[in-house]
């Protein structure tokens, strides 16, 4: 029973073996001398005198070379456009002004009220305010108060000097930049445009040089 153990190891050989893998077949020689004796050879016939049994055995083809898979690299993240902060909108360009057509800004006046706080106005003479007045019972106890009263008060303003007209000036642009961008919705939109006034005027007159 050697015999067909030899067969299968000359197979095996036959296939791995380096030199037979550039053939497309192999041939395997079963040999049968005159005694019964059975060998098996490849590619070579055999003796004279022998029984012969010719076989062509197809090798398979070779294995294709390895090639690692790429992954392609993923693409660079697109940066965000920078996006406008809340309350700070596109601001309209007001064009150049020649310093020849420039002239000084309008009147500012300083104003103080009856508890010596200060702003600034282009009003000379704002309305009187009505200022709440502490009402006391008939035995003079405030607790027992009854009604509302107030006293009508004047603030008492004064015309900004004219050397310090324009930094007075660009202290009050800064004043309605502050108010609209702060404001609450609702005062959002009117404060913007009291701004884009004020900004205008600063821009087009002797300010804006």
């Amino acid at each position: 029973m050697r015999n067909p153990v030899l067969l299968v190891l000359l197979l095996a050989a036959a296939l791995t073996a380096p030199a037979q893998q550039a053939k497309a077949s192999v041939v395997i020689y079963r040999c049968t001398d005159a005694v019964g004796a059975l060998t098996v050879q490849n590619d070579v016939p055999c003796p004279k005198g022998s029984k012969q049994d010719k076989r062509v055995i197809e090798t398979p083809p070779p294995m294709p070379a390895y090639r690692p898979i790429v992954v392609p690299a993923a693409p660079e993240p697109v940066a965000a456009p920078p996006t406008t902060p809340v309350g700070a909108a596109e601001q309209p360009e007001i064009p150049e002004v020649a310093d020849s057509d420039r002239l000084p800004p309008p009147p500012l006046f300083q104003c103080n009220t009856y508890d010596n706080d200060s702003y600034l106005s282009e009003d000379a003479e704002p309305e009187p305010r009505c200022v709440r007045l502490q009402t006391t019972g008939l035995d003079g106890d405030a607790d027992n108060g009854a009604g509302a009263a107030c006293q009508m008060m004047t603030d008492q303003c004064q015309r900004v000097a004219d050397g310090t007209a324009c930094d007075t000036w660009k202290q009050r642009l800064r004043e309605t930049e502050a108010a609209w961008k702060f404001a609450r919705a609702e005062n959002a939109e009117a404060n913007q445009a009291e701004y884009e006034r004020v900004r205008k005027i600063v821009r087009e007159s002797t300010c804006g040089r």
